[in-house]
């Protein structure tokens, strides 16, 4: 079949007059195809499914009941353009109650659509075509993939174990600090599940500070924080005047898909935001909005779900050290980062992570995400769904079950 007369059309930043012509996957794609597989090759055989990145709950029965009420009010029928006021004042009442931040819900408060349209929105605020954002990697690609929209480029920073999983500022060459605009963190970390100190959010700020860069901080799993207390980067002296937080409705509240999120800091910086969101959506659904203001005031909900969390980690961890990996409880967020097994006692090697990930799917059925950007890691999800802790309890049994059986060389 020919080409259609658009296909030179395309703009370069999605491939050009080769777009749509392309055969690499998408990773998650991959996963998603080799789950489908095991699912036809082998239905009597369970998916044991790690590799869920969203909560297994719906949103609390308190959020969802001011969401049926206000959804019938006809002063919420129209555009939210950037927010209203009541979300705003929630999220900051939010702040200084979990972190002791004093926010100005005016100027210093922004929603989003979720966190992704934020981290997508924030380069066209400041990427010029040659400019460079520094970007933590394995992570979320958005914000990276929108500075190379802009003709920007993106300078990947490696989370290695031996840094304990921290960027290492330092070695970042002058020429690509000299370029540099935008510096994307995120702590608690997906998907190592390493937490912030204040130690290294200081460095932060300092290194923002000598190299003229905005610092973007996503605080999407901010609530799952283990063995501290949650931890913001607006905590710390000085992140104000170096940068914004980044967050989500989504994990902390289990309002996946409901896509709310809001973006706090310098004031100059959240306006450049608003900015650009008015010239590109109307806002979020105003009754979503009333009804995430009401689980902002609970602090209860998150309380509840980190517990659940916890709990889930704590086995998964003890489940898999019995089986051999290098497992060990993280700081933060609801995934489990291990190094990947090297082969199969007598069977097969891996070369990667992904390789390792595929077959324990196709032939085992028991699905993980495979990281290579810095070592070949597996990471591993506790939003699989089980109603009660004895089906928790069931499901770890029988991972452990079928990992045993393989033998798995590390």
């Amino acid at each position: 079949m020919s080409d259609p007369y658009f296909q030179s059309l395309f703009a370069q930043r999605i491939g050009g007059p080769n777009y749509g012509k392309g055969t690499e996957i998408y990773k998650f794609e991959k996963i998603k195809r080799a789950k489908r597989k095991a699912l036809a090759d082998h239905p009597e055989r369970r998916l044991i499914d790690f590799g869920i990145g969203e909560n297994d709950e719906m949103a609390p029965e308190s959020v969802r009941r001011v969401m049926a009420e206000e959804i019938n009010r006809p002063e919420n029928r129209g555009y939210a353009d950037n927010g209203i006021m009541a979300y705003r004042e929630a999220a900051a009442r939010f702040m200084d109650r979990e972190f002791g931040v004093k926010l100005d819900p005016a100027t210093e408060i922004n929603h989003c659509i979720g966190t992704k349209t934020a981290l997508a929105m924030l380069p066209a605020a400041f990427i010029d075509p040659g400019d460079v954002t520094l970007m933590t990697v394995p992570g979320y690609p958005v914000a990276g993939t929108h500075t190379k929209y802009y003709g920007g480029e993106v300078y990947r920073l490696p989370l290695l174990a031996e840094n304990d999983f921290y960027p290492d500022l330092d070695a970042i060459p002058a020429e690509i600090r000299r370029r540099a605009k935008l510096l994307v963190i995120n702590y608690p970390n997906s998907p190592t599940g390493q937490v912030a100190t204040r130690e290294f959010y200081a460095r932060v700020i300092e290194f923002a500070l000598a190299n003229r860069i905005v610092v973007i901080q996503d605080a999407a799993h901010v609530m799952f924080s283990y063995g501290r207390p949650p931890l913001s980067f607006l905590q710390v002296p000085g992140a104000r005047e170096v940068g914004v937080e980044v967050h989500s409705m989504s994990k902390g509240w289990n309002m996946i898909g409901w896509r709310l999120g809001w973006v706090c800091g310098h004031e100059r910086i959240v306006r450049a935001l608003a900015d650009v969101k008015d010239n590109s959506d109307s806002g979020q659904f105003i009754a979503i909005q009333k009804a995430a203001a009401a689980a902002l005031d609970d602090p209860e909900i998150p309380r509840r779900i980190r517990a659940k969390y916890h709990r889930r980690l704590s086995k998964l961890v003890e489940t898999l050290r019995r089986c051999g990996f290098q497992a060990r409880m993280p700081g933060g967020t609801y995934f489990l980062y291990v190094p990947a097994p090297k082969g199969i006692e007598g069977g097969p090697r891996f070369q990667n992570a992904e390789e390792a990930s595929q077959y324990l799917i196709a032939e085992h059925s028991i699905c993980t995400v495979p990281w290579d950007d810095a070592g070949p890691f597996l990471r591993l999800s506790v939003t699989y769904e089980a109603p009660d802790e004895a089906a928790e309890d069931a499901l770890m049994a029988e991972t452990e079950r079928r990992l045993k059986a393989l033998r798995l060389v590390f």
